[in-house]
């Protein structure tokens, strides 16, 4: 891992996440099926998160 970077560990930690959940599931599922796998092994790495948040999106000025 780099050194000096803001959240080195937790980043490390998610990333760990999504890809053992890919190396367990595979390809070719809806992406409901990862979302929710990913929010069991989150739980698991007693990793706290929120999902699918609502956010302000600005495009073009409207």
């Amino acid at each position: 891992m780099a050194e000096g970077l803001i959240n080195d560990d937790l980043t490390h930690k998610i990333i760990g996440c999504a890809m053992k959940v890919h190396s367990s599931l595979g390809s070719g599922f809806q992406e409901v099926i990862y979302q929710n796998a990913l929010e069991l092994e989150f739980a698991h790495q007693k990793l706290s998160f929120s999902r699918e948040r609502e956010m302000p999106i600005y495009y073009r000025q409207v």
